[in-house]
Order: structure tokens, then sequence, then C-alpha cells
């Protein structure tokens, strides 16, 4: 019957970790501070990205404010094209019923039977399989957060990479690899409080100039339990210097768990080289996938296709305009000239950049 609540197998979604023992390579969207939300997520998710990330979150902002849960975590629920339900956080148990009286709300309005799980978490797959990345130094405090967002993603990720001096400065991001002990008690105060086994807890850190020390890191963080650990094959003070993916091949031979490589990979096959290189199981993208969100599809610059895909994906979701703007300068950089770029990207309204795309590239 209409509005009928089962459990359904049609809701289920894949754990990460069946991603890594799948025997192929991990395709994944970076954390990445104003682009990785959830309208981007959407975007790659169709070109093959196999797991996203969140923008890094700041959890002890999360845990405190209500403003920060709403503005700073957003998913989706999608059960066909006509209906897409998007969610933020603002109470974690107001979401969750929230979530049922929408998808029966749906159901009822059109006219058909939606099977709703009891479990939301499996019902909000459109968004999956996700990762939340926060920033943390509290073990208490990430795992209130990780509990906020558990019904609604597939696990956490601790930033102990960022090497920006604000966040070190706050005692976050790469600080951390210098602090095991504290890496192991965030981790542990997660599994310890969170009832659900599936539910990942991973690391993203960068390299220390003595190699022996991250490996050391690495395998403490693996007997606390952490579920994989991704690899920014650079130190803290290196910005644009080659990617030290020998350090991460020999962290991956240290290693029982998954091992990520992350760092410079521009291309579906920069990042087979990768994989080569360093035996990863997975491979993480940022910049690469900004510029290019179709290229673990395969395509060596932004299709036309990708680029209407965006425009009807922001649109649907809202992205405000700066955000739409420059994501689409990020895609063009490639397939413009030096004079188009100047035009479009002094363009100041969506109107304007619909127009645009409409009359040079027919989108």
């Amino acid at each position: 019957m209409i509005g009928d609540i089962v459990e359904t197998e049609q809701c289920q979604v894949k754990d990460p970790m069946d991603l890594f023992h799948s025997g192929e390579v991990v395709k994944i969207c970076a954390p990445m501070v104003r682009y990785s939300k959830l309208a981007f997520r959407t975007l790659v998710r169709k070109y093959s990205c196999d797991l996203c990330y969140t923008p890094m979150i700041v959890a002890a902002d999360f845990v405190r404010s209500a403003k920060a849960r709403d503005s700073e975590f957003t998913t989706n629920k999608e059960k066909s094209s006509e209906a897409l339900v998007v969610f933020s956080v603002p109470e974690v148990h107001l979401l969750r019923a929230l979530a049922l009286y929408i998808c029966w709300i749906i159901s009822f309005h059109q006219g058909s039977d939606i099977p709703l799980s009891l479990d939301c978490s499996n019902c909000l797959y459109g968004d999956r399989p996700l990762i939340v990345q926060f920033a943390a130094k509290e073990a208490q405090v990430l795992c209130d957060a990780a509990r906020i967002v558990c019904p609604f993603a597939d696990g956490i990720d601790l930033n102990c990479g960022c090497p920006q001096r604000w966040a070190m400065s706050e005692g976050y991001g790469a600080c951390l690899i210098n602090k095991p002990e504290l890496i192991r008690d965030m981790v542990r105060h997660v599994r310890n409080q969170i009832d659900n086994p599936g539910f990942s807890v991973s690391i993203k850190i960068r390299i220390h100039e003595d190699l022996k020390r991250t490996v050391d890191l690495c395998q403490k963080a693996e007997a606390t339990g952490v579920s994989w650990i991704t690899v920014h094959g650079r130190s803290v003070q290196e910005r644009h210097q080659p990617v030290h993916y020998d350090a991460i091949k020999i962290i991956k031979q240290s290693m029982s768990i998954p091992v990520v490589a992350n760092g410079d990979i521009k291309t579906l096959k920069d990042a087979e080289n990768v994989h080569h290189l360093t035996g990863a199981d997975g491979i993480m993208v940022a910049r690469g996938l900004l510029a290019n969100p179709a290229m673990f599809a395969g395509y060596e610059e932004t299709p036309l296709e990708c680029i209407q895909d965006w425009v009807d994906i922001a649109l649907e979701h809202g992205t405000p305009f700066t955000c739409f703007h420059h994501h689409l300068m990020y895609m063009m950089e490639r397939i413009t000239s030096k004079q188009e770029k100047k035009v479009f990207n002094a363009l100041s309204s969506t109107s304007a950049v619909l127009d645009y795309l409409s009359d040079h590239y027919g989108v």
C-alpha cells in the first residue's frame, strides 16, 4: 500500500569497504572546501566516481551550532528523476522523522508505491557512498559530530593533512601527524560509540620528512581500527613540489588496510600510472576533477554533455551563482581561448552565463 514502511533491498547502499575489496581501483572525489558539495558530488557520480567526500567541516562548530550544521552538510535522497529531496542537518532526530515523512508525501502525490526503509540511512542513497570529513582535535567532539552524520553518511574522515596556517594554529589538520596518540584516541572514541559496524573511520595525512615516522603513524592508526588511510604524497612544507609516489608505495607495502593515493592526478591515465607506481587501492582526485568532472569516465577534457549536466544539476539544487560560475570556469579552462576566458569569467549573473553557453556552445 501507499506509504507502507517496509525493509527493502532496493535502498541498500554499498559499504565503502566493499569498494576496496572489489578488486578495482576505487575512484574518489577529494574533500574540497567550497567545491565538493552536494551538486558537484552529484555531477561526478554520473561520470564513474565511486566515492565522494564532503568539504572539511570543523567538528566543534558543527556540534555546537545548528546554523553550521544546516550550512555545512547537505545530502539527498533520490527515488526517481521527478523526485529529488535535499536535506541539511539541523538536528538529527528531526531529520530522521522528516525524511520518512517526505518520502511518504512523495509516494502519495505520485500515486506510486515507494518502499520506505525503517533505517533512514539506507534511504538516502542518491548521494552515497559518502564520507564526511572533519577537522577535530578532541575525541568526544569528533565522536559527537560522527553521531550526527552517521544516519546520512557511510563514514567519517579525520583531516590530518591540511597544511593551512589557520588550521594548524588551531590544532587541526597536518599538525596531527605529530600526535599519533591523539589520533588513536579520536578513532577509538568513534569506534566505541558508533553502533554501526559498517560505518568507516578513515584518516587523510601528509608525509613526514622522515618517512619512518609516517610508516609508524600509519601502523599505529591501523592497530587502532582505521578503515583506510589516504596519503597526500607531500610534506607539510611542500606545496607544488613533485609528489613522492615512492613514499606512498612504501606506506602501502607496510599496511594491511587499504591505502589511497592523492596528489597531482589530473587524468584517468595519471590515475592508472599512480596506481601502478604505488599499488594504492584507491585514487583520490581534487583539482583534476574540478577541471574535468568526467575524467574518471576517461574524458581528456570536460565534454559539453558534462557542462550541460552541471547546469541542470546546479539549477536544480539552487547552487549560488559564485559557486556555479567558478565550477564552470574550472571546467572550461582547457576548452576556451584566453579572450573567451576573459569574457566568460567577467559574467555576473546566472542568466548571462546561460546565454553565453547557449550562444557559444549550444548548451
